[in-house]
């Protein structure tokens, strides 16, 4: 019998990076994710498969099952972390892949690789659901991060979120503004390792308390404004926030400074997509600079 799960993608609208320190942050499921199919087999192997969006095998392997290890005759990245997964997973539950039995598993993601809407965080989440374990304390035991992408992947819409004592308070809400057809995300043509970004972030001396109320009253705000021009101050007060206290030169003066409008970051600074916030549509301008992919707020987000 096939066993199929499914996980949504995400975007951090406020509070990167400061969200590891218990800021506030809003967090968006996306229209985009991905589904993990699961069917035993008798052969004491995982015979694993992975699509793109555009049902392209982009990772093929076998996994052996030995008395409880896991093997793969495949060394490279990919398969040392579907290792790293399954033997957390087998750790948070002893019972899983303890039987003879082998599996044929699927994934197949509805989104680019290169996106950065949680390939990593709806595998975790998937994996989860199939070993019958916390899908937080598996994302803790491999590739850590705040775990909002663990939440939106749980969440079919948007969520408040906040790490506090190393536990995840999530509370959905109602983010829908009325001026959402001015705001699109543009894929800045690069992915970003938000594990380093999350690095540089932590080497940085700033007042974090202070910070942290900051980007906290910022996220309330925006939940609650329905006035477009204040949401773009917003946003660029969040902008002017996270550059300083990173030292990171913000993305707008890096790449658009005679965009007419607001652009914020999303997530690890120096790739995937970032929020636009426009008065009439701006996708000629972004392809003429050469970002093709312009997504609107409707074509994005799950809500």
């Amino acid at each position: 019998m096939k066993e199929t799960f499914y996980s949504h993608g995400k975007l951090l609208i406020t509070a990167e990076y400061v969200v590891l320190d218990s800021a506030l942050a809003l967090a968006v499921p996306t229209k985009f994710g991905q589904f993990l199919e699961v069917e035993a087999n008798n052969s004491n192997t995982i015979s694993w498969t992975s699509f793109t969006n555009t049902n392209e095998a982009w990772f093929k392997a076998d996994f052996n099952l030995n008395e409880g290890q896991i093997t793969c005759h495949l060394e490279n990245d990919i398969s040392k972390n579907i290792i790293k997964i399954l033997n957390a997973a087998k750790t948070l539950n002893p019972d899983f892949l303890k039987s003879d039995k082998g599996f044929n598993v699927s994934t197949t993601l509805e989104f680019p690789q290169n996106w950065g809407l949680g390939s990593s965080s709806s595998l975790l989440n998937n994996v989860a659901n199939w070993a019958n374990v916390d899908a937080f304390k598996l994302s803790n035991l491999t590739f850590g991060g705040s775990g909002y992408d663990i939440a939106c992947a749980q969440n079919a819409t948007p969520i408040f979120y906040k790490l506090k004592a190393e536990k995840s308070q999530i509370e959905t809400t109602l983010f829908n503004p009325e001026f959402k057809n001015h705001l699109y995300f543009v894929h800045l043509n690069d992915k970003q390792n938000s594990r380093d970004g999350i690095k540089h972030y932590k080497v940085q001396q700033f007042n974090l308390t202070e910070t942290v109320s900051k980007i906290t009253d910022i996220t309330h705000k925006i939940s609650k404004t329905e006035d477009f021009a204040t949401f773009c101050e917003l946003i660029d007060a969040h902008e002017n926030i996270i550059s300083e206290i990173t030292n990171q030169e913000k993305v707008k003066q890096r790449l658009f400074q005679d965009f007419n409008g607001s652009i914020k970051s999303l997530g690890a600074w120096g790739g995937d997509f970032v929020l636009v916030a426009s008065d009439t549509n701006p996708t000629s301008y972004f392809e003429n600079k050469g970002f093709n992919t312009v997504l609107s707020w409707d074509e994005m987000i799950l809500e």
